[in-house]
C-alpha cells in the first residue's frame, strides 16, 4: 500500500477550512458575551498590551472545532463503510483499538479548552488553575500511553506524564505574547509529530497531528500578522495539551530505530516554548517575583529589543521551530 498523503491532506484541509470558516461565527459570540481581551482594563496581562483595540479571544474554540467537527464526521463515515479506500481499514482497525484513548483525548482537549475560557473571562488564580491542569494531565497519565524513559515503575511514569503534561501547556501559555507565535510554533509542532507518526505507521496518532496542523493554520489568518482574534489562554491552553499528548503518542524507540536518544526528539520538536519557560521562570525566581507574573523577558521579546520587528521576531521563532524539528525527525 503507497503512503496515503491524499488522506492526510484531506484531513489537514478539512480542519484548515472548518476552523477558517468557524472563526467568524465564534467571533461573534465573543462580542455579544464580551469574551474580549482589552488593553484598557488592564486585565489579564502583566506585561503591555500587544494590542490597541478590544480582540475577541475566539481562537481556542475555532481551533478546537477545527479540529473535532472533522475527526468526528470521519470517524463517522469510516465506521459506517462510506469512505472506499484501502487505508481506511487500516484506520477502523486503530480507532477500534484505540477509541478510549482517543476519546479521553478529546475530552481532556474539551476540559482545558473550558478551563482556559474561565481563566479568560474571570482571570482564574494560579492554584485552580493549576488544579484544573493537573486534573486533565492525570487523565492523560490514566487512560493514554505514559512516559517511562526506560524505568519500569508506575509512580515514576505517572508523575513525569503529569509534569510533562503541566510543563508543556504552561509553556505555550507563555509563549502567546505575539501575533502568531503560539498558533504558529504550534502548528509546526502537530507537523513534525504527525511525520514521525506517519513514518512510524502510527496512521491515526499522524491523522490527529494532521488535524491539529490543518485547524491552527486555518486560524493563523485570523491572528497573524495583524490579530482581528486572539488564542486567548482557551486556545494556548488547547496548543500546549495537544501537543504534550503528540509528544507522548508515537513510539519513538523501536526495534526499527533503537537509538535512545530518539525519545529526545519531542524536546527538540518543542525547544522553543520549553527553553523560553525555562528562562523566565529562572529569571523571574532570581528577580523574586512569582514565575507567573508576566514580563517581557521572553525569547519574542528579547528579540524584538535586539532590532527585530515583531513580525520577523515570530517568523525567526518559528525558523528556529521548524530546524529542530527537522533535526527532531533524523532521530
Amino acid at each position: 500500500m503507497t503512503f496515503p498523503f491524499n488522506f492526510f491532506t484531506t484531513a489537514f484541509a478539512g480542519a484548515f477550512l472548518t476552523t477558517l470558516l468557524a472563526l467568524p461565527l465564534w467571533r461573534r459570540w465573543c462580542l455579544r458575551t464580551n469574551l474580549l481581551d482589552d488593553p484598557r482594563d488592564g486585565k489579564n496581562y502583566d506585561a503591555p498590551k500587544i494590542h490597541d483595540t478590544a480582540t475577541p479571544l475566539a481562537g481556542g474554540f475555532a481551533v478546537l472545532t477545527g479540529i473535532l467537527l472533522p475527526l468526528l464526521a470521519g470517524t463517522i463515515f469510516i465506521q459506517l463503510g462510506l469512505v472506499k479506500i484501502s487505508f481506511a481499514g487500516l484506520i477502523a482497525h486503530g480507532l477500534d483499538k484505540r477509541g478510549l484513548e482517543l476519546a479521553a483525548i478529546a475530552i481532556g482537549g474539551i476540559a482545558i479548552t473550558l478551563l482556559g475560557w474561565i481563566d479568560d473571562k474571570h482571570e482564574l488564580k494560579p492554584l485552580p488553575k493549576l488544579i484544573g491542569q493537573f486534573l486533565v494531565a492525570l487523565l492523560v497519565a490514566t487512560v493514554c500511553k505514559r512516559i517511562t524513559l526506560f524505568v519500569h515503575s508506575d509512580i515514576f511514569s505517572y508523575t513525569i506524564t503529569v509534569l510533562w503534561v503541566l510543563t508543556v501547556i504552561n509553556a505555550f501559555n507563555f509563549m502567546d505574547n505575539m501575533n502568531g507565535l503560539c498558533a504558529g510554533l504550534g502548528a509546526i509542532g502537530a507537523f513534525i509529530f504527525a511525520l514521525i507518526a506517519a513514518a512510524g505507521g502510527e496512521y491515526l496518532v499522524a491523522l490527529t497531528g494532521f488535524l491539529m496542523c490543518g485547524a491552527l493554520v486555518g486560524f493563523l489568518p485570523w491572528n497573524f500578522p495583524n490579530a482581528r482574534s486572539f488564542l486567548g489562554d482557551a486556545g494556548s491552553h488547547l496548543v500546549g495539551y495537544l501537543l504534550a499528548v503528540m509528544a507522548i503518542l508515537p513510539h519513538f524507540y523501536t526495534k526499527k530505530n533503537p537509538h535512545p536518544l530518539a525519545v529526545l526528539a519531542p524536546l527538540l520538536v518543542l525547544a522553543i516554548p520549553l527553553i523560553d519557560i525555562a528562562q523566565v521562570s529562572l529569571l523571574r525566581t532570581l528577580n523574586k517575583k512569582p514565575f507567573w507574573i508576566g514580563d517581557t523577558n521572553h525569547l519574542s521579546h528579547r528579540l524584538v529589543r535586539a532590532g527585530c520587528s515583531k513580525t520577523s521576531a515570530v517568523l525567526l521563532l518559528w525558523l528556529a521551530a521548524a530546524a529542530l524539528g527537522a533535526l527532531a525527525c533524523c532521530l
